[in-house]
């Protein structure tokens, strides 16, 4: 399923991945040469394009942007850059890289462009304030529990409950019997709170039930539904998809409504939710993964079974033609997130590997990048990853259709062994807990003052 989730995306992704195909980007030499709009779907010429926003994306305030400039070198700006926010083999950016600073086109007429100096080399540049506490800025421990003073944001991943079969997260293999991936994730986040606040951390719950955070519901989001497919050269869609099959349903108005419900306006509810509440030092989102299993009223196992942890990162350069996820990659990329967010990433994935005896996943799309020094870990730009305003931790274990897994977690949550398939094994939940749980530990074991 991992594949099919790549395929579908979040998709006002249907109407960016076509463009994509058929424009070159801004600073590109093609991109002079190119006709003021495309012959294949009548897109309009790249330039005019870079004020468009990503699907229910709101307008961004570029000005908060040059509380940045001199804080970054060129060369540092450019490591990063090249290492973990572009894709592995990017085309040209739709920005322009200067000896002495960042030209960002904005999109928008009243600030056409934006200007960050560079910090030029063995110059001491003012430190980057952000709303979030690394590691080694937080209050010496002093003999108390060593999370004490660490906010940390769990987020359940997906609705669950009633939802869960829109959301194509629901899975049984016999009358009687499921499992709901949002309904794992809550339960999983409820038991790693506990033990979080036993370590000192203040913890809080993203969602705290299967109900959405989001106030839209699809029949909200038809018309913008309307927009996408029409943006992408559909303007007369189907308006549900009762009788259609295969991937044709991408192309109805109720498959797109849906979509951005529960995997766009959803997310940016939690966004909104994280950033102006909670407020966190961290978030830990937390999901099980799939393969694909087929038609859902006979799903089929998968023999494989494998873990991942996604990083922000990875933007193809169609993805940073829409402003708003230009300016939320560079308040990322100069607020300098990753420099804590890889990290807790790499020792939070060691220890999940170590207790779920998983093997690593491998992407095979371009939508990601493995980093060095750890098999588990990618970048890749979700946005759910993007939006929150700090470092964000994002799971991927277990596959959930893989036989043995899919029995225990139909067990959910138990200590100690049971025996499931003739096999005493553990509870993928409490192994799934612990490699949280052990990570954050080992992290600010090594990062933070004892006094």
């Amino acid at each position: 399923m991992r594949n099919l989730r790549y395929l579908f995306g979040f998709v006002g992704a249907l109407a960016g991945s076509l463009q994509a195909q058929t424009l070159a980007p801004a600073t590109s030499p093609a991109a002079t040469a190119a006709p003021a709009v495309s012959p294949v779907i009548g897109i309009p010429d790249p330039v005019a394009q870079l004020g468009k926003l990503s699907a229910l994306g709101t307008l961004p305030n570029w000005s908060e942007l040059e509380a940045y400039a001199g804080s970054m070198t060129r060369e540092e700006f450019q490591k990063v850059w090249k290492e973990l926010f572009s894709e592995a083999n990017a085309l040209p950016p739709p920005f322009e890289i200067t000896e002495e600073a960042l030209l960002v086109p904005t999109g928008q007429d009243a600030m056409p462009k934006l200007k960050l100096a560079f910090r030029p080399v063995g110059q001491t540049g003012s430190p980057v304030t952000n709303s979030w506490h690394r590691a080694r800025d937080l209050p010496p421990l002093n003999g108390r529990p060593l999370l004490s003073d660490l906010h940390i944001a769990l987020d359940p991943g997906h609705i669950g409950g009633s939802w869960a079969i829109m959301e194509e997260r629901f899975l049984s293999f016999k009358m009687g019997e499921s499992i709901r991936e949002g309904d794992l994730s809550l339960l999983t986040a409820k038991i790693l709170k506990e033990r979080l606040m036993a370590l000192g951390a203040i913890v809080s719950l993203v969602r705290e039930n299967n109900d959405p955070v989001t106030p839209k519901r699809p029949a909200d989001l038809e018309k913008d539904a309307r927009q996408i497919l029409a943006d992408a050269g559909f303007p007369d869609p189907a308006p549900t998809y009762q009788g259609v099959t295969g991937d044709a349903k991408l192309l109805t108005v109720q498959w797109q409504s849906e979509k951005l419900f529960y995997r766009v306006s959803e997310i940016h509810a939690r966004g909104e939710r994280v950033n102006k509440q909670i407020k966190p030092d961290l978030v830990v989102c937390l999901h099980f993964n799939a393969e694909s299993w087929g038609d859902s009223t006979a799903p089929q196992f998968s023999p494989q079974n494998h873990l991942h942890i996604l990083v922000n990162g990875c933007y193809s350069n169609a993805e940073l033609m829409q402003q708003d996820v230009r300016f939320e990659m560079l308040a990322r990329l100069f607020g300098r997130v990753h420099e804590e967010e890889l990290p807790l990433a790499k020792s939070i994935a060691e220890s999940t590997a170590r207790t779920t005896g998983l093997p690593a996943y491998v992407y095979t799309t371009p939508n990601a990048r493995k980093l060095p020094d750890n098999p588990y870990v990618y970048a890749r730009n979700l946005l759910a990853n993007r939006i929150y305003r700090c470092p964000v931790i994002y799971l991927e274990p277990y596959v959930m259709n893989h036989e043995e897994t899919y029995r225990r977690l139909i067990a959910e949550h138990y200590l100690g062994r049971t025996l499931i398939g003739g096999k005493l094994v553990t509870s993928a939940i409490e192994d799934y807990v612990r490699g949280v749980v052990d990570g954050l530990v080992n992290y600010y074991q090594n990062h933070r003052r004892d006094s």
